[in-house]
């Protein structure tokens, strides 16, 4: 598990063991997500209005529902600075994946966006299932092939041919959708890989059950505890506004797999197996989904 030759977070490369399990074929669609909301009444994260109690110096607008919603840039900027191409969007949700305005009404078979790890496991607990450990995200995505940099060797495309749906172009402002897409793709429309698992890499970065460490542990013989891990996320409070209603503290971070449609080259090389990313639990944006596990 893990990788030593791209980002420190990724290693040190350890040994891991995973018990037998099951894993959904893709992420979850905007079309399941709906059918589990008529059933339940769920209100996402994104959805609920900031408590006036805990960010009492927020401004009215920040305190409004909504989530962060990429955009890209006029030209190239410092990509060291995410601020030029994420917004906090009032309004936007799942329903609406860029804000006031637009709909999944063509994206249905779409993974669903602006969901919080909440929301993640709760639509995970309706179907009677949870959400994998990072362990089991990265060794579903390798598709049981051999160790490569990519799920599918070790160049971004194989033979020529688009994998995975990332960023295509100059991030942040100029995306060819050479690979079909820009944005997020209906789930599948890329190759599935040796498990016969879609979207495992790209399309949208996938919450996982795991803390987010900043690097692994190396842990020979541990045996990942899927129950143990996949902590309610019920009593955390909830952030979202903008980073300055983000307290320095005291949030729960979550590991991410699987990079997204926004990953380029020299920007977010992480489009592959190893790759990892922590995440505020109630903080959904445009480009995060998941999938569960049994």
């Amino acid at each position: 598990m893990g990788s030593d030759e791209f980002y420190p977070e990724e290693g040190p490369v350890h040994p891991r063991r995973v018990a037998a399990f099951l894993i959904d074929r893709g992420p979850v669609t905007n079309r399941q997500f709906a059918a589990f909301v008529a059933a339940t009444g769920h209100t996402t994260t994104a959805e609920q209005e900031l408590d006036r109690a805990t960010y009492p110096s927020l401004d009215e607008r920040s305190r409004r529902p909504g989530s962060k919603v990429f955009h890209p840039t006029r030209g190239p900027v410092d990509v060291g600075d995410w601020r030029h191409w994420w917004a906090w969007v009032p309004g936007a949700d799942w329903r609406h994946p860029g804000g006031p305005g637009t709909t999944i009404d063509e994206r249905l078979d779409h993974p669903v966006v602006h969901v919080s790890a909440a929301d993640a496991e709760a639509f995970a607990a309706w179907a009677g299932k949870r959400l994998p450990t990072e362990a089991e995200f990265e060794w579903a995505a390798k598709g049981g092939g051999p160790e490569t940099t990519y799920a599918w060797g070790p160049e971004r495309d194989l033979d020529g041919r688009v994998m995975a749906n990332t960023w295509r172009g100059v991030f942040p402002y100029r995306n060819t959708g050479s690979d079909g897409w820009v944005g997020t793709s209906p789930v599948g429309a890329f190759p599935a890989n040796g498990y016969g698992l879609s979207d495992m890499i790209g399309n949208v970065w996938e919450w996982t059950a795991s803390p987010w460490t900043s690097t692994h542990l190396a842990a020979a013989g541990e045996i990942e505890d899927p129950d143990g891990a996949a902590r309610p996320l019920w009593e955390i409070s909830m952030r979202r506004a903008s980073d300055d209603a983000q307290p320095a503290t005291g949030v729960a971070r979550r590991v991410l797999k699987g990079g997204s449609h926004l990953c380029a080259p020299e920007y977010c090389l992480r489009y592959r197996p190893a790759a990892r990313l922590g995440q505020a639990v109630d903080s959904p944006t445009s480009h995060i989904g998941f999938r569960c596990a049994l």
